[in-house]
């Protein structure tokens, strides 16, 4: 068993499809195929099932896969130590809501990539569920997401703090008008994010009777269906407010110990923090804005 085939067994864990991991790899299936057999003939169990949508881990497989991510986490961590001299530089895999990505990441971004043109960043977009997940799974080598958190495995600290606000068509104008609706429409983003948590546990507590939820994937849609008087939603005050100021939208002030959350950068514990690492942590710490705090 050595860490290359690690790797193919993560990514076809990860794809369910050795042709989608043989893309991702850069090699041919017929290849991926092939280490995938070497390796559960050499460990004497199946890893996967096959069928024809592609393939599925078998309970093995399952108990196997967190520690393939961490051995080939920690061969590439001792590389980049061993090679972490001088300035920063080497590759970077780092998450993001897509709230932060739109509100703050920018400036950093611009700043990041001017001061350190020698790293390879690369930022994906998620939910704080599935970006704390691929944390832990060392896919990400840290992210940003909503807190609290409290996970044995991660390292956390708050970057940013923001204000929720619910945001309604205009025509609601006081929450009141939220509490007498009927069926109420809230629009989400999918499953895992933190904001539509927080969004029905307050609408719960309000006595609010909503509809299924309308999941979309971006923040335009989300807040295009609320002009268009589809339903409602709860996000970051500095994302809606433009749209607020042009009477597109209402948004309504709600309990401080509800609006206020923490962006948290998350990484693992037992990660090496490179100097690329260290180096983005310190430019995201440096931001300036007012709601900006230094852990």
């Amino acid at each position: 068993m050595d860490v290359a085939d690690l790797k193919v067994f993560e990514a076809v864990a990860r794809h369910g499809s050795m042709n989608r991991a043989a893309l991702e790899l850069h090699t041919v299936q017929s290849n991926v195929t092939a280490r995938i057999r070497a390796l559960e003939r050499e460990i004497g169990v199946a890893l996967f099932q096959r069928h024809v949508r592609g393939v599925s881990m078998t309970p093995a497989g399952q108990r196997m896969l967190p520690y393939a991510a961490r051995i080939a986490k920690l061969v590439t961590d001792a590389r980049t130590a061993a090679l972490d001299d001088g300035a920063p530089r080497g590759a970077l895999a780092l998450g993001t809501l897509e709230t932060t990505a739109a509100l703050r990441l920018s400036p950093i971004l611009s700043n990041f990539y001017r001061t350190y043109p020698q790293v390879g960043l690369s930022v994906t977009t998620g939910t704080s569920s599935g970006l704390t997940s691929d944390v832990v799974e060392c896919r990400l080598d840290g992210a940003f997401i909503s807190g609290p958190l409290d996970h044995p495995e991660l390292y956390a600290e708050t970057i940013f703090r923001e204000e929720l606000v619910l945001v309604t068509p205009r025509a609601m104008r006081s929450l009141e008008s939220v509490r007498s609706a009927q069926d109420l429409k809230i629009i989400v983003a999918r499953l895992g994010c933190s904001y539509r948590l927080r969004l029905e546990s307050l609408l719960a507590e309000m006595g609010v009777s909503t509809a299924t939820p309308l999941e979309f994937g971006s923040l335009d849609a989300i807040i295009a269906c609320v002009t268009a008087g589809v339903g409602i939603t709860l996000l970051p005050r500095g994302i809606v407010s433009a749209a607020a100021k042009k009477d597109l939208v209402t948004i309504h002030t709600i309990a401080p110990e509800k609006a206020q959350v923490e962006t948290l950068f998350i990484r693992r514990h037992d990660a090496y923090v490179s100097s690329a690492m260290q180096a983005f942590v310190d430019v995201a710490r440096s931001q300036p804005g007012p709601l900006m705090v230094a852990a």
